[in-house]
């Protein structure tokens, strides 16, 4: 279909674009990753609240709805020839895309709870945000990329099958697929930026490819009418 096609190029551009801000606002902007503290995260939290509430939408809910319209498309262009790689990249992705949602709800819900707490007291604030960050960087897939690596790692063996996609681009997506599962592993945890920046450049290529050739298809139709 030519409309879903040129919908997952711009889902996987919103992803990379997506990514890249909250990269930008998470580490340079709120520096969230030197705070070990839970009293100093959570005064954070509570002091930029709408900047992590709007960066949980950006980076989490609406990534994982954009994850959702990509498959599809990625399904519809790759399913042929390769329908048992692609009908499991299916359920991976669905599972990830999930995941992320619920982990940006989460986060939300627990922010929204966590403010009027740290008006009356800021320890127990604190201890409380402890729990719900746990939960949400499980959701989030914080402690291991297993899910987005299968899945980068299931849809370009379906683009090597099938020839769907450019062989370059599956050799980029096996490697980023490859790094993303290493990541679940306690001392190769550190590999998790790695494997986010080649995502970004893997949403960017798989962009254009899928919004080139919906508008080849539409030009050769044009060309014949």
């Amino acid at each position: 279909m030519k409309a879903l096609q040129k919908f997952g190029g711009i889902a996987a551009f919103y992803m990379a674009i997506s990514h890249m801000i909250g990269i930008v606002v998470f580490l340079v902007v709120l520096d969230y990753t030197s705070i070990t503290d839970p009293a100093q995260k959570v005064a954070l939290n509570v002091e930029k609240q709408m900047i992590v509430f709007s960066t949980n939408l950006l980076m989490y809910v609406f990534f994982g709805f954009a994850l959702i319209i990509l498959l599809l498309a990625l399904y519809d262009r790759l399913k042929s020839g390769a329908v048992p790689v692609m009908q499991a990249a299916i359920v991976v992705g669905l599972i990830w895309a999930g995941s992320l949602i619920a982990s940006g709800m989460v986060s939300n819900a627990g922010l929204a709870a966590i403010v009027p707490l740290y008006a009356k007291d800021p320890t127990q604030a604190a201890f409380t945000w402890q729990s719900i960050e746990a939960v949400t960087s499980g959701l989030g897939n914080a402690n291991g990329e297993i899910l987005g690596g299968v899945f980068t790692l299931l849809i370009s063996l379906a683009g090597f099958q099938t020839k769907g996609l450019p062989k370059p681009l599956n050799i980029l997506g096996l490697v980023i697929g490859v790094v993303g599962i290493l990541t679940i592993i306690p001392v190769l945890n550190n590999f998790v930026g790695v494997f986010g920046l080649g995502q970004i450049l893997w949403y960017i290529w798989l962009g254009i490819i899928l919004l080139r050739s919906n508008f080849l298809t539409t030009t050769m139709k044009q060309t014949h009418v």
